[in-house]
C-alpha cells in the first residue's frame, strides 16, 4: 500500500537531526535534575562518615579524610537514645497504621461510591470539610481524648487517632466511581453482598492502587514527628524521629549521629519506594478517574 504524496508533490523529510537534539537535551535537563536531586544524599552519607571536627570545619572537603565505619554502629550503641528500639516502634506503628488506614478509608470511600443512601453526598461533604479543619484545631482535643483512655505511651494512642484520612477517603472514593461496575453487577449474581463484591472482586482488580496509597501512607506515618512527640513520652515509645531529635540538646550537639541516624532511618523508606514505585505511579494516574 502506497502512501498519498503531499499536496504539492515535493518528498517531506523528517526532522531526525532535530528530534536528536530534542532527546539529547531531554536526557541532559533529566541528568542534571536527577544530580541536584542526590546531593543531600551525598551530604548525608558524606558527613555520616566523618568526624565532628571535620563536618563543622571551615574547609570542605569532598569525602571525608579518614572515614569513620564506627559511626555505622554508634546510633545503636548510644546510650542516651535507644535508636533500635525507636527504629522497631515506627517500622510498628507505621505498618499497622498503614494496614489501617487502607482498610478503614477504603471501606469508606467504597460506602460512599456504591452504596446508595439518601445522606450519602452530606456525610460526603462532612468528610471533605474535614480537610479545610487545620490540624492544630484538632491537636489539642486529640491528646485529651488519648490522654483520657490511658493511651499515653503506647502503640494505640500513636495509631488508633490517625487511622481516618479525609484525603484518602477522598481518593478511594474517586477511584471506587471510576471502577467498572460490571465486574461487581456480576459478583453480585452469584450472589455477593456489598462487602463481599469488595473483597473478592474490587481489591484483587485494584492492587496497584492500593499499593500506591499503602506508599504514600506509610512515608507519611514514618516522618510523623509532632504526634509521636506528645503521646511518646517515654523514650521507650519514642519513635526513630523523636530519637532522631534527641541528639540535639541545648550543650551538646552529636552531628555524626544525627547523620548517620537519619542514613539509617531513610533505609526503610528507600526500600519501600523503590520496590512500589510502579504501583505508586500508577496508583496517582488513577486517581483522576472519573465517574
Amino acid at each position: 500500500m502506497t502512501k498519498a504524496a503531499p499536496a504539492d508533490g515535493q518528498p517531506r523529510r523528517t526532522p531526525r537531526g532535530r528530534g536528536v537534539m530534542g532527546s539529547t537535551g531531554l536526557y541532559a535537563a533529566v541528568g542534571v535534575a536527577a544530580l541536584l536531586f542526590l546531593i543531600p544524599f551525598y551530604v548525608l552519607v558524606r558527613n555520616a562518615l566523618s568526624t565532628d571536627a571535620e563536618i563543622t570545619g571551615e574547609e570542605w572537603r569532598l569525602f571525608p579524610t579518614d572515614i569513620q565505619w564506627g559511626n555505622i554502629t554508634a546510633p545503636f550503641e548510644d546510650t542516651m537514645v535507644d535508636f533500635g528500639q525507636s527504629m522497631v516502634n515506627s517500622l510498628i506503628v507505621g505498618v499497622l497504621h498503614t494496614v489501617g488506614t487502607l482498610l478503614v478509608c477504603s471501606l469508606a470511600g467504597y460506602g460512599l461510591a456504591r452504596i446508595p443512601y439518601r445522606h450519602a453526598n452530606k456525610v460526603f461533604y462532612a468528610v471533605l470539610f474535614t480537610l479545610m479543619v487545620p490540624t492544630a484545631v484538632t491537636f489539642v482535643p486529640g491528646f485529651v481524648m488519648v490522654s483520657s483512655l490511658g493511651w499515653i505511651d503506647s502503640y494505640r494512642g500513636l495509631i488508633i487517632p490517625g487511622l481516618f484520612s479525609g484525603f484518602t477517603c477522598f481518593l478511594f472514593r474517586q477511584y471506587f466511581l471510576g471502577f467498572p461496575k460490571e465486574l461487581e453487577e456480576a459478583a453480585r449474581v452469584d450472589g455477593l453482598g456489598y462487602w463481599g463484591a469488595y473483597w473478592r472482586v474490587v481489591v484483587p482488580n485494584s492492587l496497584n492502587f492500593f499499593a500506591a496509597i499503602a506508599t504514600i501512607t506509610f512515608i507519611n506515618g514514618w516522618n510523623s514527628f509532632l504526634w509521636p512527640l506528645v503521646i511518646g513520652q517515654d523514650p521507650s515509645a519514642w519513635t526513630v524521629q523523636v530519637a532522631l531529635s534527641a541528639y540535639m540538646t541545648n550543650q551538646t550537639v552529636n552531628y555524626h549521629l544525627i547523620f548517620m541516624a537519619t542514613a539509617i532511618s531513610i533505609l526503610p523508606l528507600l526500600l519501600v519506594f523503590l520496590f512500589l514505585q510502579r504501583w505508586l505511579v500508577q496508583g496517582i494516574a488513577q486517581t483522576g478517574i472519573k465517574g
